[in-house]
């Protein structure tokens, strides 16, 4: 998949070798010349990278409180991971989005991409969507159950700056936006392309 990164991050090296196949993460280790010339095995972990969105409906803030088995509530925006039948990160971002809340969004924009840990290949995606609509019911998996809530901007951004469950996610993002429009206005995301 063409996808785009942040300028700094670290990917795993192409010569590495897969030495675990897991559910969500895979171990990968190659070897590495040092600068005193002696040989050392590096490792990384790679999983699927997930994405998030922000959308607005009716001048409010989508929020979900959900559950799952293992983890009890949490306040989060629409999203997940990207599967591998996802042509790209926006693709998944709107599956994701329909999924979840049965909303559509006419309009969208990649705000921002980050590696939350440098020894991971992981990258989250955080989109903002509006001009949307209602067009089904929520479609959740079995182990989830979600409450979508329709939350004025001050309240959606006071529980991101408390870093109310995944929301604080977004937190470098929202805490210089002061409403809706400063919102639709932030710049699209600037990285490097690359092929994973």
């Amino acid at each position: 998949m063409r996808k785009v990164i942040p300028q700094e991050a670290v990917l795993i090296p192409d010569s590495a070798k897969r030495v675990f196949h897991g559910v969500i993460y895979d171990v990968y280790q190659w070897s590495q010349k040092m600068y005193d010339e002696s040989k050392a095995t590096f490792e990384m972990l790679r999983r699927s990278d997930t994405v998030s969105v922000i959308g607005i409906v009716d001048g409010n803030i989508l929020v979900l409180d959900e559950e799952q088995p293992h983890r009890g509530s949490r306040r989060s925006f629409p999203g997940g991971r990207v599967d591998e039948e996802d042509e790209n990160t926006l693709l998944a971002a709107q599956r994701e989005t329909l999924e979840e809340t049965g909303y559509e969004f006419k309009k969208w924009k990649l705000t921002q991409v980050w590696q939350p840990q440098t020894k991971i290949e992981w990258f989250i995606y955080l989109f903002v969507a509006w001009d949307g609509a209602k067009v089904a019911a929520p479609h959740l998996d079995g182990g989830e159950k979600i409450i979508v809530e329709h939350q004025p901007f001050g309240a959606a951004k006071e529980m991101v700056l408390k870093r109310e469950g995944y929301l604080g996610e977004a937190k470098e993002i929202l805490e210089g936006v002061n409403g809706i429009q400063e919102l639709l206005g932030l710049p699209e995301f600037k990285g490097r392309m690359t092929e994973r």
